[in-house]
């Protein structure tokens, strides 16, 4: 019989890199689910239970941790031990008073940073496109999976890669900062990932196949550096609104 989608199993030796597990003490580590990021994206959330946050000595109680409903993802209480966590996501432990960020980072590329109780229910996210729907509503497709629906008219204000600052488990649009020179951004992907800076030029250029943007930002300090608009997120207008790094 012929197999179906993918392996469900991932060997340790092929997992991502920053992922803080053991490569050779043993053979298989848990495989993220299907959800809203990719594998070399994401960490399953046993992982970080067990091993980034070390909650659990083993898979065992990790999972009774899970099992039990004590993890809020985003404001939702998640069950699935393999669930993938991504850039923003919160993750919330309300018995041990624990509120984390999943960050960019420039070294684990993935990371965290606590965070106060105040900001668990808030939520950075890019409109990664736009689509018309019935009932002249526009649905903007986020850049975590989720979608919210608005009307033609307000639409209009909303531009990809904008950034919405919302309120989780509702998706109510706290703050729209769109795109923009003097933004401050934050790289959310490539070698440049978790980096701030703000936005001082952005330039068109001509790939091989499609059109990029390349994109000068400046660090605190003045050093500059560049990275492709699809990297960066906008989080602030002077400031990050939340916070989406140690000390920022």
């Amino acid at each position: 019989m012929a197999r179906k989608g993918l392996s469900r199993h991932l060997k340790r030796l092929a997992a991502p890199a920053f992922w803080p597990i053991l490569k050779k003490e043993y053979k298989w580590v848990v495989k993220p689910s299907s959800g809203p990021h990719p594998i070399n994206r994401s960490i399953p959330l046993l992982v970080l239970i067990r091993d980034v946050l070390k909650i659990a000595e083993n898979a065992r109680e990790a999972k009774r941790v899970i099992f039990d409903g004590d993890v809020l993802v985003d404001g939702r209480v998640v069950r699935g031990y393999r669930f993938p966590l991504g850039v923003m996501d919160v993750v919330a432990i309300p018995k041990i008073n624990t509120y984390l960020r999943i960050i960019p980072h420039h070294v684990k590329y993935l990371w965290y940073i606590n965070i106060p109780e105040g900001e668990a229910s808030l939520k950075l996210v890019r409109i990664e496109n736009k689509t018309l729907i019935k009932g002249n509503k526009v649905q903007l497709n986020l850049v975590d999976g989720r979608n919210i629906v608005v009307g033609r008219e307000e639409a209009q204000k909303y531009r990809t890669l904008d950034t919405l600052l919302i309120e989780v488990p509702s998706q109510t649009i706290v703050q729209h900062i769109p795109l923009g020179l003097n933004k401050v951004a934050l790289v959310i992907d490539g070698r440049n990932a978790g980096r701030i800076g703000r936005v001082v030029e952005i330039q068109e250029r001509l790939g091989m196949k499609r059109k990029q943007y390349l994109v000068t930002l400046e660090e605190s300090l003045g050093h500059r550096f560049q990275t492709i608009l699809d990297y960066i997120m906008v989080v602030g207008e002077d400031r990050p609104v939340i916070k989406v790094a140690e000390g920022a």
